[in-house]
């Protein structure tokens, strides 16, 4: 029986390596964090939708058939109902509160939190609990709740790209959903094979740090440089950047040539921050996190000064390292940091969590 209301949590999340990569076919190496979207839905008796965003103050209201577009977050919710409806979801009308604590536009990752507690709020109210994975890979019914998810985070990515104008991968949805506590994830984008990496820090802190700057995924540059990947592959004749010959990559024109030289050697650092890892190795993976940033400025050119300045400041207080995270242009900046060093003011620890999930009402 379709319960009367439902509660859906979906976690942000920080890439520790790995940036560029997912629509490039490449491998990246993200994980939840603890701070996250929440959305309330309480079925209602007509066919409409009523949204209330906590933070914002705003409010909207459609019928569940409706499909014009909006701005902002309404187009979040607008698309999340109309893609679940045109999936075969049988939507009741709903109520919709939204909150949490993860901030927007700061490279957390808040774009897909949204859509996928939103989805998940809704879907429970059809009497569907997308159940979380367990911890074992092999245990019974593991591989369909995968095979759920997966189908999730392309339905939450559709939104984000058709909805909101915005032509992200799938990492952020992925991380979200397939979240696990205490691990990292490496998702192979050629075949979304998802795998946990133990994220033991043995008392280093990754911490994130705002440059106070906010970005915007459909305003900003992430689509323009998505073009730019696309073209190089076109040129190369490859279906994924990450597949290029690296002598190839360097008889590119400019700027393609310094995309796909990023996209390449950030491909090389996400297997080598998994081998640090295993290793323990906490100076090496710091060491990584600086290469990954002077790709980003240098050959993606994604760095702002605001993000330039927020680096420096982390490095002056001692991190191991420090890298600008997301779509760039902007947002937070992560850093790790040994054991007893500390972290200039306003920093937050991050830590891996839980994937997204349903909390008992």
């Amino acid at each position: 029986m379709a319960p009367e209301q439902a509660v859906a949590f979906a976690p942000g999340r920080v890439n520790l390596i790995g940036e560029h990569t997912d629509y490039n076919g490449g491998l990246a190496l993200p994980f939840a964090i603890s701070q996250g979207v929440v959305v309330s839905a309480r079925r209602s008796d007509d066919e409409r939708v009523r949204v209330h965003a906590g933070d914002l103050d705003e409010d909207d209201a459609f019928a569940l058939d409706d499909r014009s577009r909006a701005d902002g977050w309404r187009a979040f919710v607008r698309g999340a109902v109309a893609e679940l409806s045109d999936a075969g979801a049988p939507l009741p009308g709903a109520s919709l509160q939204i909150g949490g604590d993860l901030p927007r536009g700061a490279g957390l990752s808040s774009s897909a939190a949204l859509e996928v507690s939103l989805c998940l709020a809704l879907l429970a109210l059809t009497g569907e609990r997308v159940q979380p994975l367990a911890a074992d890979p092999a245990a019974p019914g593991q591989r369909e709740r995968r095979e759920r998810r997966l189908a999730l985070a392309r339905l939450c990515a559709r939104v984000e790209n058709d909805w909101v104008g915005a032509q992200t991968g799938l990492l952020d949805q992925l991380a979200s959903l397939f979240g696990q506590r205490d691990s990292a994830l490496r998702i192979d984008f050629q075949t979304l094979d998802v795998e946990t990496v133990p994220l033991q820090l043995h008392e280093w802190r990754l911490i994130v740090l705002d440059s106070g700057e906010r970005h915007a995924h459909a305003s900003g540059g992430y689509n323009e440089r998505r073009a730019e990947c696309a073209k190089a592959g076109e040129l190369l004749g490859v279906r994924w950047l990450s597949q290029a010959d690296a002598a190839a990559v360097e008889r590119l024109p400019e700027p393609l040539r310094r995309r796909a030289r990023h996209v390449l050697s950030e491909n090389a650092r996400v297997r080598e921050a998994i081998d640090a890892l295993r290793e323990a190795d906490m100076p090496a993976l710091g060491l990584l996190l600086d290469a990954s940033h002077a790709s980003l400025r240098e050959d993606f050119q994604i760095s702002t000064p605001a993000v330039e300045a927020t680096v420096a400041r982390l490095s002056d207080a001692g991190a191991a390292g420090a890298r600008l995270m997301g779509g760039g242009f902007g947002g937070c900046v992560l850093a790790l940091f040994a054991p007893g060093a500390r972290p200039p003011q306003g920093a937050i620890e991050v830590r891996p969590g839980p994937g997204a999930h349903l909390r008992d009402t």
